[in-house]
């Protein structure tokens, strides 16, 4: 006893004053709480090394309806390499918006797409011509990408070093290895092509599934181990601290986006320009700024460099063109001829004149010694990019094709003779427009001497209620419907609105999302996710199948899968072969054949490497499954789905009221949501007592044994209420489904139903009536 209670004599001498008590009990609370932070904290570092999903690869496939050989988005960039022994004769390179390179057999009067680059997932935002012939392109997938000029598209190599989008490259003219690209990151790279080519074709084969070393290689002459077809094409994950391999020179400095770059001749003046309103000089050999020069008052957006690397111009958001000498220091000379941001120049070869363009629409030649300036052109879109070719300029703009213009390169000095020039001034163009006293310059030139056409972009979409249509708009206000399933146009309604055709083509219908889309390349690019993608089913009557069972559910993601990605299927049919699996069947149903005519190419990224895109016809079935999506391959080779929330929709029938007509289930049924309202009517059609006249049916008749209890609490499938027990004589009357007091259409589903008509989270109710006489 003495020991049992000796603790409660210590507690209440330790308890012996009011104070006392509240300083013990806010003791207990701080430890409670510290013991509640630390589960928390242990909690949340055990979720944190734990095994999280991680987010499954997306596959997008990119559908157009236009000629291959041209473009269907803005061009950001040009290339002209011209006639050697090599290549027989001259050519452009075009850079676009839609994630391509063209290039182009130049003649006379035409031009002739020989070969398109494809392999970028997002724009290609600049090109330059390395060595004789290497095209090196950068883009705003992170990546720089390395070609063969006279192969027909394919990529040699991939260099990943980027963070964020690439804008602008520089190469130097007479030293063919050197080569800087710069980014929204802020980032500058210095890369030696040559060493990264070497260093990567000797540690290819020290290289693992799924290691990375920034930079990828492709080709004939470079093989990885385990990598097939398609990841010639393909990159490696970003790594910036590369363990094997070769690392770029960085140039470090920029704290903002990088939008242009320009070097000289030799590759040893580097100058790059960007948001932060000053021109950065670096030296390439060693990646060390020697210089930091201020005078724009707006983001730099173009650059040039003389070949010896004293004088350079500069372009800017601000509407002026400077022309700064490094070895002062100083900017010696302010051109003030445009009205908005210049966004693109080009020299003469002797550095004395400056062509320019930009968002005024306008193309200039300025005299950099007289100040002499004069208007060669206007276009129909801001301008993007120059390219001087002996007497001519290519000129390209947010529009999809590229003009040829006449441009005096070799003696620019003519088309100042014919008139029509201003002095450029040196101030802002709010002020240098009292100096021209309001004279708008004249044009020297009406017509560009040839147009290398592109295709409108596609700049307005709208996915139907169907979620099988999308409707339309491009820059020529172009309205078109497309079945996103099959990959072609099936109806062109020309100019009309955009909105009204919407309204008249929409459905009552309701179907889950199961893709999304854009037009950021111009072109329709169609997004599928898992599980979303596998989301949306319909009866194969609705899909005017043959051969099929009219009541056989037809899943929309999958199907599309098969018709579109033509590798996994042919890999599928190596399956059947193989392990005689009937249910891994590649049959493509009609409503999911591929267009033959404009075939879509493929945006995706495998288990190993980064994202990769390709034509399917360009698929020949002996990839890596590496390469692709596990889900997409699980789906089209294995016929496996994965888990999806709840398809079915409850609810719960009852007859009108005021009606005598009576069924024998009156619990919660469920169903499929696609299940339509007919299937519905014969259910209550195959449940009623239809021997007796509609006046006397005040009570149930007894059904087979065991139905009706299990009817009360089970799902009601479509077999049950399609094939259900038949009525012992054909029905003699109709029924009709309402609800909400409204007559439902036999061919509404119930998520229709549920969407349209009832529009309350609860369980649908339904109720039934027999309408005499029909």
């Amino acid at each position: 006893m003495s020991h049992s209670s000796t603790p409660p004599a210590k507690i209440s001498l330790f308890l012996s004053s009011p104070l006392d008590f509240f300083r013990f009990f806010l003791l207990l609370l701080l430890l409670l709480l510290e013991f509640t932070a630390m589960h928390r904290v242990g909690s949340a570092t055990n979720n944190g090394n734990s095994n999280r999903p991680r987010k499954e690869k997306r596959l997008t496939y990119l559908l157009s309806d236009a000629d291959e050989t041209k473009h269907c988005a803005g061009v950001n960039c040009l290339a002209v390499l011209k006639s050697s022994v090599s290549t027989g004769c001259n050519y452009l390179f075009t850079g676009s918006r839609d994630g391509t390179l063209k290039r182009w057999a130049l003649g006379e009067d035409a031009a002739t797409c020989s070969a398109t680059f494809e392999s970028h997932v997002d724009w290609v935002n600049d090109t330059v011509i390395v060595g004789e012939n290497t095209l090196v392109s950068c883009s705003s997938d992170t990546t720089l990408k390395t070609w063969n000029c006279l192969s027909y598209g394919t990529c040699t190599r991939t260099l990943r070093q980027h963070s964020d989008y690439v804008t602008c490259l520089a190469a130097a003219e007479k030293n063919t290895n050197v080569l800087a690209s710069g980014g929204l990151g802020g980032e500058v790279f210095i890369w030696d092509i040559e060493a990264a080519v070497t260093t990567l074709s000797k540690s290819s084969d020290e290289m693992e599934d799924g290691c990375s070393i920034g930079i990828n290689g492709s080709g004939s002459s470079l093989t990885t181990p385990s990598l097939g077809t398609v990841s010639s094409n393909s990159n490696t994950g970003a790594n910036t601290t590369q363990v094997h391999g070769y690392a770029p020179i960085t140039a470090k400095g920029h704290k903002e986006s990088v939008y242009a770059l320009a070097m000289n001749a030799s590759g040893t003046v580097l100058v790059s320009g960007g948001t932060e309103k000053a021109l950065r000089v670096w030296d390439p050999r060693t990646g060390l700024k020697t210089m930091k020069l201020r005078g724009h008052i707006d983001n730099t957006r173009a650059l040039l460099l003389d070949s010896t690397g004293r004088y350079c111009l500069s372009g800017s958001s601000d509407s002026m063109i400077r022309l700064w000498d490094l070895g002062q220091q100083r900017c010696v000379h302010s051109y003030a001829v445009h009205t908005d941001s210049v966004w693109a120049l080009a020299s003469t070869p002797t550095f004395s004149h400056v062509y320019s363009g930009g968002r005024d629409f306008s193309l200039y030649l300025t005299d950099l010694t007289t100040r002499e300036s004069i208007l060669l052109c206007t276009k129909e879109h801001p301008i993007s990019q120059l390219a001087l070719h002996d007497d001519n300029i290519w000129v390209a703009t947010t529009d999809s094709s590229v003009d040829r213009w006449p441009a005096e390169g070799q003696n620019p000095q003519k088309v100042f003779q014919r008139g029509g020039s201003f002095l450029a001034g040196n101030l802002s163009f709010s002020r240098a427009r009292v100096s021209l006293e309001g004279a708008a310059p004249t044009p020297v030139y009406k017509e560009p001497i040839f147009t290398i056409p592109g295709t409108p972009a596609i700049v307005q979409h709208e996915i139907l209620n169907n979620k099988r249509h999308v409707l339309t708009k491009d820059t020529a206000g172009s309205v078109k419907l497309w079945d996103i399933t099959r990959g072609i146009v099936i109806e062109d309604y020309g100019q009309v609105s955009f909105d009204e055709k919407k309204e008249q083509l929409f459905e009552m219908v309701s179907i889950p999302s199961w893709f999304t889309v854009d037009s950021r390349l111009g072109s329709l690019s169609v997004h599928l996710d898992t599980p979303q993608s596998f989301s949306a089913e319909m009866y194969s009557e609705d899909l005017n199948i043959i051969g099929k069972p009219e009541d056989d559910k037809i899943n929309l993601g999958r199907e599309t899968l098969k018709g579109k990605d033509s590798t996994p299927r042919s890999l599928a049919h190596s399956r059947i072969e193989v392990d005689g699996n009937a249910e891994n069947d590649p049959t493509v149903y009609p409503p999911f054949e591929m267009s033959t005519v404009s075939p879509p190419s493929i945006i995706t990224e495998g288990s190993q490497g980064g994202p990769w895109r390709k034509k399917i016809t360009e698929l020949y079935g002996t990839e890596n499954e590496k390469d692709f999506p596990s889900w997409v391959l699980d789906c089209v080779l294995n016929n496996q789905l994965p888990s999806r929330e709840n398809a079915k929709c409850s609810f719960h029938l009852h007859p009108c009221e005021g009606s005598a007509v009576k069924i024998l289930t009156q619990g919660k049924l469920s169903a499929p949501r696609i299940l339509k309202i007919q299937k519905v009517m014969n259910y209550v059609k195959e449940k009623m007592v239809l021997d007796k006249p509609v006046d006397s049916l005040n009570t149930m008749e007894t059904f087979a044994a065991g139905i009706g209890g299990q009817l009360q609490h089970s799902a009601v499938g479509d077999g049950l209420l399609w094939s259900g027990l038949k009525p012992r004589k054909k029905p003699r009357h109709s029924i009709e489904i309402l609800c909400n007091n409204q007559v439902l259409s036999p061919d509404m589903s119930l998520a229709t139903v549920r969407a349209y008509i009832w529009k309350k989270p609860e369980d649908l109710v339904f109720n039934y009536r027999v309408i005499q006489g029909r």
